[in-house]
């Protein structure tokens, strides 16, 4: 599957289709990381369903993966709502007849209301925790019977360095979040693998996405570039390949680890 537009970083298409035959529920695949993850997946030939609620966002990804010839559904809904994480899954199986692979990509950091716990409004601080980390909970709860009728498969959850070091700008729901996502992950890791199942972390360092894109002045991303021993900011294509490693039987050897797309960041 070509890559229109789009810059393209290591994305193993030399290896051949790595997800032949494979179903992939993505959460927040509308844009950004999650918009690259589904065509690339798809581009490895699994069939994606495009879980967002955003229904112009999820149909202009779902556009996409067809017109480079893939296969996509998009499904509308809120990942934090039960009701909805239910439906949604319901309806890719309904449509593919199987699940093999969970991406908990979707997630928001709002710089603006997620500040300090001295800052932070506990509305806010409930909607971050649900959409960050109950949602991973409500994907796991309704997938993973499916990934066991499927005869195993992979969840991946999406982490962020933040949960790996302190920061004096405090995003402290992103946070607790993202750090409670590590002790979810080896948790089902360990639980469902005697049913195949394996279960990774991301924790990507900053991306070059639109949620960030508002955040990202000039300075700012001088400020990043210099912190990181890379020298750059990540593109969202990067953060895919990691999960398309982790998403194949590349990975068939790992479960509740941790990778760190940082560009050094944590190393230091």
């Amino acid at each position: 599957m070509a890559t229109r537009g789009r810059t393209r970083r290591g994305d193993g298409a030399g290896l051949g289709p790595r997800l032949k035959g494979k179903v992939a529920f993505i959460t927040g695949a509308g844009r950004g990381m999650g918009r690259e993850g589904a065509l690339l997946f798809a581009g490895h030939g699994a069939k994606i369903v495009v879980a967002d609620i955003d229904r112009a966002a999820a149909a202009e990804t779902v556009a996409l993966i067809k017109e480079e010839g893939g296969v996509a559904l998009a499904t509308i809904g809120d990942v934090a709502a039960e009701a909805d994480v239910k439906r949604m899954i319901a309806e890719g199986v309904r449509a593919f007849g199987a699940l093999h692979i969970l991406y908990n990509n979707a997630g928001v950091l709002w710089k603006d209301r997620d500040r300090s716990v001295t800052e932070t409004e506990e509305a806010s601080w409930d909607r971050v925790i649900a959409i960050n980390l109950k949602s991973v909970f409500l994907v796991a709860k309704h997938g993973i019977p499916h990934l066991r009728k499927a005869g195993g498969g992979s969840i991946i959850n999406v982490g962020s360095v933040s949960a790996l070091a302190g920061f004096t700008r405090a995003q402290d729901a992103y946070t607790s979040a993202k750090g409670a996502l590590i002790s979810l992950t080896k948790s089902l890791a360990i639980q469902f693998a005697k049913d195949g199942i394996r279960c990774n972390i991301i924790h990507p360092g900053i991306v070059d996405t639109p949620m960030q894109a508002p955040h990202l002045t000039a300075a700012l991303r001088r400020e990043f570039e210099a912190s990181i021993p890379l020298g750059r900011i990540a593109h969202p294509r990067e953060i895919a390949c990691a999960a398309l490693f982790l998403a194949s039987e590349e990975s068939s050897f790992m479960t509740g680890a941790e990778l760190v797309v940082d560009g050094g960041f944590t190393a230091q």
